[in-house]
């Protein structure tokens, strides 16, 4: 198991809610990841989603207790190898802090504060597993080291039919920085849905009809991010990415069905 060295502590604002939220990250002896919100326990387990609608949403189905937008979170935890863990959370929006929208602020806290163990080893993936609906598909192939192929085709002239690969000894980074986006005219009526309250200029792209709202980090981030989004969504399986060494193929496809093929890989690994 590999957990980190010492307490870590952090705050800030939940992208959906805006209300504030404290995690208190501990160091475990137990495999698996946990949250603990009101005296309620959530084990990070595929059965344990409740929604995908808007981001990954994590209860416990005998208290009701929940916790969202873990997905950046979780892809931080399968970056650094993190296997074992408690997060007590401190939060009346039952969310995840967004910060800057990316998984990049929790991979530099995990860095600083350190770890201790190795992370468990898995059986790397010994045969195509297959995932398709309609236009969307994932294919996982076996490799000898974990990329990953995102294909998407929004409604952007930058973002029709694009695909972008994460090889992670070339572009890593591009991907950990990655951050959250949506379509800049969709976003008061979300607002006025109740979502999206926590969104800014710092924390999300938005597409506009010609460009973005802000400059990117590294060219095409948006579908980086749909990169990001589907390592932490595999990783809710408690199988790494990084160690299936598979070739992972993607088209068109969201966290819902991240999770649907996360669960057909799980089959695989009883």
């Amino acid at each position: 198991m590999k957990t980190l060295k010492s307490n870590l502590i952090l705050s800030g604002n939940g992208l959906m809610s805006n209300i504030p939220s404290t995690f208190e990250i501990k160091p475990s002896n137990e495999k698996g990841i946990r949250f603990h919100i009101k005296n309620s326990t959530i084990d990070v387990k595929t059965e344990n989603v409740v929604s995908t609608d808007h981001c990954v949403v994590l209860a416990n189905l005998q208290t009701g207790a929940k916790i969202a937008l873990i997905e950046h979170f979780m892809a931080a935890c399968a970056i650094v190898g993190i296997d074992a863990l408690d997060i007590y959370v401190e939060s009346e929006g039952f969310e995840t802090p967004i910060f800057d929208g990316s998984a990049k602020k929790w991979v530099e806290e995990f860095n600083k504060v350190g770890f201790v163990g190795e992370s468990d080893e898995i059986k790397p993936l010994d045969a195509p597993v297959i995932f398709q609906a309609g236009k969307s598909s994932i294919v996982l192939i076996p490799s000898d080291k974990t990329t990953i192929t995102y294909s998407v085709n929004f409604n952007h002239p930058e973002l029709k039919n694009r695909w972008v690969t994460l090889d992670p000894d070339k572009n890593l980074d591009e991907i950990i920085e990655a951050r959250t986006f949506g379509y800049l005219k969709d976003l008061e009526t979300f607002q006025k849905m109740g979502f999206s309250k926590g969104v800014t200029i710092e924390n999300t792209v938005g597409l506009t009809d010609d460009g973005y709202t802000t400059e990117l980090r590294s060219e095409f981030e948006p579908v980086k991010h749909k990169i990001l989004d589907i390592l932490g969504d595999i990783y809710l399986t408690g199988l790494n990415p990084f160690k299936l060494k598979a070739n992972i193929l993607v088209k068109e496809a969201g966290h819902g069905y991240h999770i649907e093929m996360a669960k057909i890989l799980e089959k695989q690994y009883k």
